[in-house]
């Protein structure tokens, strides 16, 4: 099953709509969730609580009409709704253990005019134990490739299945990025290497890396792009003619509200398509 986040912004539109394209590519049903949050109600002298009937019939028609929207992109996808109490962050969170991915917006009604990523998506995309999907309100296109970052660590393993199999899904060509840049001691005058030497050897480590995916999929077409770059560089740099850029997740921290890598924080923010963050 897929879930889509909503809350009735253009962003949240947005990821409706990609959630349920996928649902059909994918042949899963779709669960359009919305959460009903009045803790800022209760915490706050400014405002008073609406009265719970109201919140409870505006919910009903925001998934109402997300759900309607899902309907008429994809008849024949199955699509239900849910409406959960509590922080949007933390109810979506939940729905991973059931949910093969999570799709939200990058940024909902309450964020910062101008942000370009909420808390919300952060939290979501650094914390939720199944694949989410951050989908910007002007991204809806399904076209273009499916860009991947490849590394020689242990979390780029399930990154790479999932990009695998969504250029599988959309007979897209699939675009594995792997950027290096020399290190420090190497700018020493002498020090001498070769880029080309590393270059290549960057080639061979990503065909190693790539090798039983390709042959688990051997229908996907797959272009090895190494880079002298930094990462993040290199992956919003291909975003520019993608359908979706994957990403694995390498935080490590305990205590902040997106356990994030400092790649897939940066591709969040700056890339131009859809990004899936891919946990182990």
């Amino acid at each position: 099953m897929i879930v889509a986040g909503v809350d009735g912004s253009d962003a949240a539109r947005a990821a409706v709509a990609w959630a349920v394209d996928d649902a059909k590519r994918r042949h899963e049903p779709l669960r359009i969730v919305h959460a009903v949050n009045q803790d800022p109600y209760r915490f706050s002298r400014f405002h008073a609580s609406p009265e719970p009937e109201l919140l409870a019939r505006m919910a009903q028609d925001l998934v109402n009409e997300a759900a309607e929207q899902a309907g008429e992109r994809q008849l024949d996808v199955e699509v239900s709704t849910e409406i959960v109490e509590g922080p949007a962050a933390v109810a979506l969170r939940e729905q991973a253990k059931d949910a093969t991915e999570i799709v939200i917006g990058s940024r909902g009604l309450g964020g910062f005019e101008g942000a370009l990523l909420g808390s919300v998506s952060l939290h979501v995309a650094g914390q939720a134990h199944c694949p989410v999907v951050v989908v910007r309100p002007e991204q809806e296109s399904v076209r273009g490739e499916v860009v991947v970052g490849v590394d020689d660590s242990p979390e780029c393993e399930p990154a790479l299945e999932f990009a695998f199999r969504q250029a599988e899904l959309r007979a897209s060509t699939l675009r594995a990025v792997h950027a290096w840049q020399p290190p420090v001691q190497l700018y020493a005058p002498q020090v001498n290497y070769d880029p080309d030497d590393v270059t290549a050897a960057a080639n061979q480590a990503v065909a190693a890396r790539i090798a039983r995916f390709r042959e688990a999929h051997p229908q996907v077409v797959v272009v090895e792009d190494v880079r002298r770059a930094h990462p993040v560089d290199a992956l919003v740099a291909a975003s520019a003619q993608a359908a979706l850029v994957v990403v694995g997740s390498h935080g490590r921290g305990g205590i902040r509200s997106a356990l994030l890598g400092s790649v897939s924080h940066g591709v969040l923010h700056h890339a131009r398509c859809a990004v899936a963050v891919v946990r182990q």
